[in-house]
């Protein structure tokens, strides 16, 4: 598999890395099987989260004899300096390393979260400490809201971003990846997929292709997906006009029923986590119920204090119905919560 350099951060990477959520669902033994199966088809670039449960551990697992050929990212969503920096301790444990490559912070997608990272005693603080004792050896962060990463990106403090790319989801080729490149940072594309929404791999992957400074990290669960994957790289070809057409398809089909995750419509003034919420459609396709339950309960939760007041509806961009798509999703939730009963 071919390598690029990503960004300043010097490291060599494989044109398509490894995203950590969906192993989640899977056995600790099974789950270090498909990390070592990604890496003898020639990843070598790992990506993964504190929050990501067990996920963290399966890779350390997997990769504790190969450590020295492979690039592994985590992240946090910790603001402080002393939470982060119990992170970082937790991460290395759970990797089983003693550095991480590029440590992200998760989601800065409000100009507030940037704020608390870079404030006396904020994270920005321990990962830097941690980057001094060589425990981490870039700085980076993640986002869903392209003018908050925009401004994160223009302080010129990290070395990659990671960002929402997929077909349906272009939003940062308008500003935000010209910026990022202009600065010469790394840039990862998280939801190569569309979080499980998106189904045609061939034409998800052909797509990015026409990107190559661009690395996507899709979260795959079995060597059948990943071998589909790995094919559209092997053998590259490009989109044809039928591929366009399916391409149109879907986002009209997606429409309205497709949250982007923007977070134009935050702050909710009931505290309801909207964009969280908005997730468990896809959350549910890509884990077992038991997980999905675990992993989308917080968010679910929240949508009981909505008072369908509708201002989140009034700044969405894109015209979605959120408050009957938080209504139809909690009652999803119930009914596999019943089912687990």
């Amino acid at each position: 598999m071919k390598k690029s350099r990503l960004g300043k951060t010097g490291l060599m990477v494989t044109e398509l890395g490894f995203g950590g959520i969906p192993i989640m669902q899977l056995g600790a033994n099974d789950a270090a099987e498909m990390v070592r199966y990604c890496f003898d088809r020639g990843v070598t670039f790992f990506d993964t989260a504190n929050m990501y449960m067990d996920s963290e551990g399966k890779i350390g697992q997997a990769l504790e004899g190969v450590r020295d050929q492979v690039v592994i990212a985590t992240k946090t969503l910790e603001r402080s300096r002393q939470k982060a920096a119990e992170h970082i301790a937790n991460s290395l444990r759970q990797l089983r390393t003693d550095y991480i490559d590029i440590f992200q912070f998760h989601n800065l997608s409000a100009e507030s979260e940037l704020e608390a990272v870079l404030a006396p005693g904020g994270a920005m603080e321990a990962a830097t400490q941690a980057k001094d004792k060589g425990q981490i050896r870039h700085i980076g962060f993640s986002a869903h809201n392209k003018d908050a990463a925009l401004k994160v990106v223009q302080t010129g403090l990290f070395e990659t971003i990671q960002f929402p790319f997929n077909f349906v989801e272009t939003q940062a080729l308008e500003a935000l990846f010209p910026a990022a490149a202009e600065r010469d940072m790394g840039i990862i594309a998280m939801k190569p997929l569309g979080g499980g929404m998106l189904e045609r791999a061939d034409i998800c992957f052909k797509f990015l292709q026409q990107y190559p400074h661009v690395v996507p990290i899709p979260g795959v669960s079995n060597k059948e997906e990943f071998d589909q994957i790995v094919a559209l790289y092997e053998t590259p070809a490009p989109l044809t006009d039928r591929d366009r057409q399916e391409m149109e398809r879907i986002r009209e089909q997606l429409g309205d029923a497709f949250c982007r995750r923007c977070g134009y419509c935050l702050p909710c003034p009931q505290g309801v986590l909207i964009r969280e919420a908005q997730m468990f459609p896809a959350i549910m396709k890509r884990m077992t119920p038991q997980q999905t339950l675990a992993f989308t309960k917080g968010p679910i939760a929240t949508v009981a204090e909505c008072i369908e007041c509708g201002e989140c509806e009034e700044k969405c961009p894109y015209n979605l119905p959120i408050v009957e798509m938080l209504r139809r999703h909690a009652e999803a939730y119930r009914e596999l919560e019943a089912l687990l009963r």
